[in-house]
C-alpha cells in the first residue's frame, strides 16, 4: 500500500521538493499562530489544560524512546504548561496499543497523538476514539480510520534517497552485481512507501537479487534475511544492501560479518541511529536517511495542542493526504536529508542531533580525524 499526498503525482520531482519547503515555511507560521493564539498580553500561556496521549509503536527503534518521545513531551509543555501526557509504548503488540488507546481516552485523554504498531488494526480503537470525542493525530505513520491530523516526512523521498546514495556507492559495479532489498514491516504504510521510492531510482539500473520484508524492524529478522541471501547469492555477488533503517542495516552487518565479509559492501539506513552514524564513520554502512525529528515532534505537538483547544488545525497543516478510508488528512509532510561521513558535521552535528564527541569515542578517533570529524 503506497500512500501518497493528494497532488503528489501531478507534481514533477522539482515541485515536489518546492512544495515541501512551502509547507516548512508555513508550519513555522502556524506554530507562531498556535503559540501566540495561547498566549494573553503578558505572552504566558493561557489557562486552560487537557491531557494528551502519546502511543509510540515499539523499542526495537532507538529513536522513539530517546528522540520523538521527550521532544513531544517538551513541545507540548512550552505550548501548553497547564496541559498532562499521557505515554505508552506498544512493544510492537496491536492489541495492547488498543488497550493503551482503550486506556487513556477512560483516563480522560482529550487528544492522542498515535504511531501505530499496525496502521490497520488500530483502525477500530480509532473509531472509538471520534465517537469519545476525541481526536488522533498520526505521527510517522498514517493509520486507517478517522484520523485528524498526519505529520510525517516524505516517504517516497527517503526511499529515493537511500537508491541514489546505493547507486553513487556501487558505481561501475551496479550493472555487475546483486542488490539485496531488505525492506521495513509490511505493516507499516510506510515501508511500502520507502521501497516505492527505492525502486523508483534502482528500476532497470541494478538487479535485484533477493527482497525480504523484515517484521518488527527487527535487527534479529533482518540477520536471518540476510544470512539467507547470503546463502542464495553468496557474498560475492551482492554489490549493495538497501537497507530500509538503521536497525535493519545493523543486522545485515551482523550477517555479512558471520560470512567472513569483512570489506562491506555499500549498505543504506534511515534514523540518524548514534550506533550507525558510528558504523558510516567505521565504513561499515554507507549512508543513513536524516529526518529532523525535532521538526516532526514540533508538529505533531502544535497539532495536538490545536486539536485540543477546538482550533482548526490546518493553521499548522497545509497540505493533505489520503489514506486507504480517509481522504484529505491536513498533513505536514517534512524534507529528509541523506547522511554519509563526509556530511556529518554539516547535518547532525550542525543541528546538535549528536556532538563531535558522542559520535567519535576513543576506537573511533582514527576513522574521525578521516572523515573530518577531528581536527
Amino acid at each position: 500500500m503506497r500512500i501518497l499526498p493528494t497532488r503528489a503525482r501531478r507534481v514533477t520531482r522539482v515541485g515536489r521538493v518546492i512544495r515541501v519547503r512551502r509547507v516548512i515555511g508555513t508550519l513555522v507560521a502556524g506554530l507562531l499562530t498556535v503559540s501566540l493564539a495561547a498566549c494573553g498580553d503578558d505572552g504566558k500561556a493561557g489557562a486552560d489544560s487537557f491531557t494528551v496521549g502519546l502511543l509510540l509503536p515499539s523499542r526495537t527503534v532507538p529513536r522513539w524512546e530517546h528522540s520523538d518521545k521527550p521532544l513531544i513531551e517538551e513541545r507540548l509543555k512550552e505550548l501548553c504548561p497547564d496541559c498532562t501526557m499521557l505515554y505508552a509504548n506498544a512493544e510492537n503488540d496491536a492489541t495492547r496499543q488498543r488497550q493503551q488507546m482503550t486506556s487513556m481516552i477512560t483516563k480522560g485523554a482529550g487528544v492522542l497523538i498515535l504511531d501505530a504498531a499496525d496502521t490497520r488494526a488500530v483502525r477500530s480503537s480509532i473509531q472509538e476514539a471520534r465517537k469519545a470525542g476525541v481526536p488522533v493525530v498520526a505521527y510517522d505513520r498514517l493509520a486507517e480510520g478517522p484520523i485528524s491530523a498526519f505529520v510525517s516526512f516524505d516517504g517516497g523521498q527517503v526511499g529515493r534517497l537511500q537508491g541514489e546514495a546505493l547507486l553513487e556507492a556501487m558505481g561501475d559495479q551496479a550493472h555487475a552485481r546483486d542488490v539485496v532489498m531488505m525492506n521495513g514491516d509490511p505493516t507499516s504504510p510506510n515501508a511500502a512507501w520507502y521501497r516505492s521510492g527505492a525502486l523508483s531510482v534502482l528500476k532497470n539500473k541494478v538487479r535485484i537479487g533477493r527482497s525480504y520484508d523484515t517484521l518488527g524492524w527487527s535487527t534479529e529478522n533482518a540477520h536471518t534475511n540476510m544470512a539467507a541471501a547470503i546463502a542464495a547469492l553468496s557474498p560475492e555477488r551482492i554489490g549493495g544492501v538497501l537497507a530500509a533503517n538503521d536497525s535493519i542495516a545493523a543486522g545485515v552487518i551482523t550477517a555479512l560479518k558471520s560470512a567472513g565479509v569483512r570489506q562491506m559492501p555499500p549498505i543504506t539506513g534511515q534514523d540518524a541511529d548514534l550506533d550507525a552514524v558510528r558504523r558510516i564513520v567505521k565504513g561499515e554502512q554507507y549512508m543513513t536517511v536524516y529526518k529532523p525529528f525535532r521538526a516532526e515532534a514540533t508538529a505533531a505537538a502544535a497539532m495536538a495542542v490545536a486539536l485540543g483547544r477546538g482550533e482548526d488545525v490546518r493553521d499548522i497543516a497545509r497540505t493533505n493526504t489520503d489514506s486507504p478510508t480517509t481522504k484529505r488528512i491536513p498533513s505536514v509532510l517534512l524534507t529528509p536529508t541523506a547522511v554519509t561521513a563526509d556530511s556529518i558535521e554539516q547535518t547532525l552535528v550542525k543541528d546538535g542531533v549528536y556532538t563531535v564527541d558522542q559520535i567519535c569515542v576513543a576506537k573511533l578517533r582514527a576513522a574521525c580525524e578521516k572523515a573530518g570529524l577531528l581536527r
